[in-house]
């Protein structure tokens, strides 16, 4: 029922908005997915970040074809982690496009239907959203045929002025994009610019930073340590796959907050991976 209700929230206020020139953020609601490529670019030369939820595939399909034309697909599919939320539509999507996927090498068994992750924690949060995680779907998908792990030194197929980063705590694998030149960062789930436990927080897109969306972190520790590292690059703006963009004096001012407060901020006072993942 949680998925469902989910679902169509997200089918209801589907939404695109540039962040910059070459980003276009796909807005499902309850998540994001970007297309990240010049307006320009010809066939294979623009990537997917993340997939969204099982019914996204439409509009994330109308969305590249309205900026890059008419039977475009991406010279890739980079997945932040294989949680539902990012991962939902991408069987849908390979139908169509057939293109490589590339995910973090600790995430491959969760994409190739080795190994499932644990049941949201509806313990960490009164927000009606982490009530009902453990009803969101948590076991592997296999898309052995198309995935392959990032390249070893940071780089990322298709995408020639980005680096991945190693950002684990909401999943093992989990990682962040990052342009060193203009000094943009797609977060992931690493932080969020919203409550993701509360559902009202999600509909209105209240700006709140936080922490990775507690239900489904395992790590707190390392949660912790990522957003010290992702601190330390400076961003001038971040997409997050869990609220709006953020960047300037605001983001300074909510990053510097959030790593000096991140227990009181971030961490559920309770719930299984609380005291060790």
């Amino acid at each position: 029922m949680g998925s469902k209700l989910v679902e169509m929230l997200s089918a209801m206020a589907a939404s695109s908005k540039e962040a910059t020139s070459d980003i276009l953020v796909i807005d499902f609601a309850v998540v994001t997915a970007c297309l990240v490529g010049s307006t320009e670019s010809t066939i294979g030369d623009w990537v997917l970040i993340d997939a969204g939820l099982e019914n996204s595939a439409d509009y994330i399909l109308h969305s590249a074809e309205k900026r890059f034309g008419r039977h475009s697909r991406p010279a890739a599919i980079i997945l932040t982690h294989g949680h539902f939320d990012h991962v939902g539509s991408i069987i849908k999507l390979l139908e169509v496009w057939d293109v490589p996927v590339y995910i973090h090498q600790l995430e491959l068994p969760y994409v190739t239907g080795q190994k499932d992750y644990p049941k949201g924690d509806p313990s960490v949060d009164e927000g009606i959203v982490a009530k009902m995680s453990p009803t969101f779907p948590h076991t592997s998908i296999n898309i052995s045929s198309h995935v392959s792990a990032l390249p070893d030194d940071g780089s990322i197929p298709g995408m020639p002025d980005w680096k991945w980063i190693h950002t684990p705590g909401h999943t093992d694998g989990h990682v962040s994009l990052f342009r060193e030149k203009d000094r943009i960062l797609i977060v992931g789930d690493a932080f969020s610019t919203t409550k993701q436990e509360s559902l009202l927080s999600v509909i209105m897109h209240r700006d709140k930073i936080s922490g990775p969306p507690k239900y489904l972190t395992t790590d707190w520790q390392a949660a912790e340590s990522s957003v010290r590292r992702l601190k330390e690059l400076n961003p001038s703006l971040v997409i997050p796959s869990h609220g709006k963009p953020m960047g300037g004096e605001e983001l300074a001012k909510h990053l510097e907050m959030l790593t000096a407060h991140f227990n009181e901020i971030a961490k559920p006072k309770q719930g299984r991976f609380v005291t060790k993942p």
